[in-house]
């Protein structure tokens, strides 16, 4: 599959770059994608949840009243969890959901992803470029250009570039990503892709068979 190769000036060069079949070109596999995405999301959670149970609350554990003959539920201390301000019967603990995922489903994954944002043409490949210095104006005038400033659009480069990051930072829709930490969820979430043409090579490797 061959695409164009546009410059920051939102230009065609007349350069084209041929994409990778077996990485932009495969048949889409949803549950793998399903997978991966899980995985990830859960992956990110803290699992720092906590509630107090009964033998935490810091109460009085006094009977509050005789065991029998009250025609109500007999009751040991305040911290009852059937009363306000009591322990939480089997309430959330701290746990981890840290799950593993098998390196070739992970990769199917993200080809899967990249085929169906090629099929759908939300790739656009630009120039490798730099910038001198961070500076806002200047990433919002490259997303004007590449008439990208109204979707959610993330920039794929082959390295971290610390002045491109910084302008694009406070940028809403906008992400900037290497494209060896490029992960399934990133490719699902963005409406259009932004490959430099440095990326796809790095893609190539990683998941190219």
């Amino acid at each position: 599959m061959k695409i164009s190769i546009h410059n920051i000036e939102g230009k065609d060069t007349g350069k084209k770059v041929d994409l990778n079949d077996s990485v932009f070109g495969i048949e889409p596999n949803d549950h793998a994608i399903y997978l991966d995405i899980k995985h990830y999301m859960a992956n990110r959670r803290q699992g720092t949840h906590k509630t107090k149970e009964r033998g935490e609350i810091r109460a009085s554990t006094r009977k509050i009243k005789k065991q029998k003959g009250t025609g109500t539920a007999r009751a040991g201390a305040i911290s009852n969890p059937l009363f306000r301000g009591g322990g939480r019967v089997f309430g959330p603990r701290p746990r981890t959901y840290d799950s593993k995922l098998n390196k070739k489903l992970k990769q199917l994954a993200r080809r899967s992803a990249l085929s169906y944002k090629a099929k759908e043409k939300g790739i656009i490949v630009l120039e490798d470029f730099t910038l001198e210095a961070p500076k806002t104006s200047e990433f919002v005038k490259i997303n004007d250009n590449l008439k990208v400033n109204d979707k959610k659009s993330l920039f794929v480069f082959n390295h971290t570039d610390k002045s491109i990051y910084l302008s694009s930072r406070n940028l809403k829709g906008t992400s900037v990503v290497n494209a060896s930490e490029l992960t399934t969820y990133d490719i699902v979430n963005a409406s259009v892709l932004v490959l430099s043409k440095s990326s796809i090579e790095v893609l190539d490797q990683i998941l190219g068979n």
